[in-house]
């Protein structure tokens, strides 16, 4: 198997890394939605009503400075340097748009999952920190809307 037909055959969704990165934080956090294609980037992991969003990165594909992301194929050295510094240029555009849009953003890189109880205090806190402003905002407009009172409601028709 040549080496083209190898890296076709990495998965994009659903990865071991993914999959693990998913057990720690089920017990930390549910409600999470997967791969959601309207929001940009595609998160791996996504809290749509607080506004967060986790990627699991593979440290070769996305350039981590870690030993395995460092790695680098021998033969045909020019086209993975370019692939890879596109994916790292892709990967800053989406989380400067998620900035933009109010979201907050968590790498998890590969190398990472090696250590779970970090991982775990790592996601615990990016879970727990405190709402984005401009969701916050949101929330304290829809509390201040005026409520009818209960007596001049008009009964549903029937």
């Amino acid at each position: 198997m040549n080496r083209s037909a190898i890296m076709r055959a990495v998965p994009s969704r659903d990865t071991s890394a993914e999959m693990k990165a998913r057990a720690i934080l089920r017990p930390i956090a549910r409600g999470y939605r997967l791969h959601r294609k309207d929001i940009p980037g595609k998160p791996d992991i996504a809290f749509v009503g607080r506004r967060l969003a986790i990627f699991v990165h593979g440290c070769f594909w996305h350039g981590h400075d870690c030993r395995r992301g460092a790695r680098a194929p021998k033969t045909n050295a020019d086209y993975w340097r370019a692939k890879i510094a596109r994916n790292v240029a892709r990967d800053e555009k989406h989380r400067v748009a998620l900035g933009d849009m109010g979201w907050r953003s968590l790498v998890i890189w590969e190398c990472e999952l090696a250590d779970e109880a970090a991982l775990a205090a790592r996601l615990r806190a990016f879970m727990a920190s405190p709402e984005t402003p401009l969701s916050r905002a949101g929330s304290l407009s829809r509390a201040r809307s005026p409520k009818v009172p209960p007596a001049t409601r008009s009964a549903p028709p029937r």
